[in-house]
C-alpha cells in the first residue's frame, strides 16, 4: 500500500516538475524559430532550422558582456551591504536591551505590509537630488536593507543560548566583537538563505532598474534586454533568446550549487 502510495507521490512531483519547466523548453524553443514561425498559428513547438543566429542578433544588438558585470556587480555588492546592515540591526534587537526595542521592531514589521511599488517614488526622489540616478549606484542603494532578512535573521540570534554572549563578556569581547566572532559564524546556514533569495531577487528585478537608469551602459540585464520589446512589432525569437541568456547563469549557478540552493530555501521558512 505504501509503495502505491510513494509511486502516486512521485508521479505527481513529476507531474509539478514538467509544469514548472514547460515555460523555460518553450522559451528556448521558440529562440530559435523565425519570426514568422513564432507568429504561425497553429503553434509550431519545434523549429524547421534552428536559428541560432537570433542569440548573435541580440549580442551585437546589446552590450550583453557589460550588461552581465553590471548585474553581477549590483548582485554582489547588494548581498554583502543588506546581510551586513540587516544582521546588525537583528543583532541589535535580539540581543541587546535599549528604549521603545519591542516598539521599533513591530513597527519594521509593519513595513512588510506595505507594497514595494509605494517606496519607488521616494527612492527616485532620493536618488535624484543626490545626483546618483543613471549610474550603477542607484541600483543597489535602495537594497541595503529588507525588513524580511532584519526579521529572519533576529530570530535566529534569538535562538541562541545567551550564555555565549555572558562567557564572551567575561573574556572582555565587545558587542560588536560578541556579534562578529561569536554569533555571526553560527548563522551560516540563514545567511546562505538570504545570500540566494537577495541574488535572485536583484537578478530578476525589473521596474527599478527601468526606472533609474536611462543609459544602456548602466543597466542590467533584465532592463536592458527590455528593449527587446518594440512598440509596434516584437521579435519573439530574439526576445526569447535574451531571456535565456539572462536566464543561463542562474541556472547553471543551479546545477552546481543546487544542494545550497535548497537548503537555503528550506532554511528561510524554518524560523518565520
Amino acid at each position: 500500500m505504501n509503495k502505491k502510495k510513494n509511486v502516486w507521490v512521485y508521479a505527481f512531483l513529476v507531474l509539478c516538475a514538467i509544469t514548472t519547466l514547460i515555460p523555460f523548453i518553450w522559451m528556448i524553443l521558440t529562440s530559435l524559430k523565425t519570426y514568422g514561425e513564432s507568429m504561425q498559428v497553429p503553434l509550431v513547438i519545434l523549429p524547421a532550422e534552428p536559428q541560432w543566429v537570433n542569440y548573435s542578433s541580440v549580442w551585437n544588438k546589446f552590450p550583453i558582456l557589460r550588461l552581465y558585470i553590471n548585474t553581477f556587480l549590483v548582485m554582489i555588492i547588494s548581498i554583502v551591504i543588506q546581510i551586513f546592515i540587516c544582521s546588525l540591526a537583528a543583532y541589535a534587537f535580539a540581543r541587546l536591551t535599549f528604549p521603545g526595542k519591542n516598539f521599533w521592531f513591530v513597527l519594521s514589521l509593519s513595513m512588510m505590509m506595505i507594497p514595494y511599488q509605494i517606496f519607488l517614488v521616494p527612492h527616485y526622489d532620493i536618488m535624484v537630488s543626490w545626483k546618483l540616478s543613471n549610474t550603477l549606484t542607484a541600483l543597489w542603494l535602495p537594497k541595503t536593507f529588507n525588513i524580511f532578512a532584519l526579521f529572519m535573521l533576529r530570530q535566529f540570534f534569538s535562538s541562541l543560548p545567551i550564555d555565549l554572549d555572558e562567557a564572551a563578556q567575561l573574556d572582555g569581547c565587545s558587542k560588536f566583537r560578541i556579534y562578529w566572532n561569536i554569533l555571526l559564524p553560527l548563522l551560516k546556514s540563514p545567511i546562505v538563505a538570504l545570500c540566494i533569495l537577495t541574488g535572485l531577487g536583484t537578478w530578476k528585478d525589473l521596474m527599478w532598474p527601468l526606472i533609474i537608469n536611462v543609459d544602456m551602459d548602466k543597466m542590467v540585464l533584465s532592463a536592458g534586454l527590455a528593449n527587446l520589446t518594440g512598440q509596434n512589432i516584437t521579435n519573439y525569437p530574439e526576445l526569447m533568446a535574451g531571456g535565456t541568456l539572462a536566464a543561463a547563469p542562474m541556472i547553471i549557478l543551479f546545477f552546481f550549487f543546487q544542494k545550497q540552493f535548497v537548503e537555503g530555501i528550506a532554511m528561510s521558512g524554518s524560523k518565520a
